[in-house]
């Protein structure tokens, strides 16, 4: 399930972050995380199963776009399909925007398959 980013799962929301290539020096986390919090441009999600495992940061560009800043999930979760079910789930949140990948999440969408029928 997606969920908003709230400031009580900063801890959690800042360890998967952490897993971004982009994100591995602690300012340039810290600095990510208050740009999520300070800017209405920016949401961040969490995806929740038992625990949560996920998140996925998104940009809204041009007011008819969704542009996804970071996409992580927890090692110990990966090869599961989470992320594209986190991508669904955006999907749906943002019925009426294109979603589309930055630089850094870009290789995430080649690998998978987001067509219609399969997302």
């Amino acid at each position: 399930m997606l969920i908003r980013y709230k400031k009580n799962y900063e801890k959690i929301a800042m360890g998967l972050l952490s897993f971004m290539p982009t994100e591995k020096d602690l300012k340039n986390l810290q600095s990510t995380m208050k740009q999520y919090e300070t800017d209405d441009t920016k949401q961040l999600f969490l995806w929740k199963e038992e625990d949560i495992v996920g998140i996925i940061g998104t940009t809204i560009r041009d007011g008819d776009q969704v542009e996804i800043q970071h996409i992580c999930v927890n090692p110990s979760h990966r090869y599961q399909g989470i992320g594209k079910k986190m991508v669904k789930a955006l999907k749906e949140t943002f019925p009426n925007k294109e979603l589309k990948p930055n630089e850094h999440t870009a290789a995430f969408f080649e690998k998978c398959d987001f067509s219609e029928e399969n997302c």
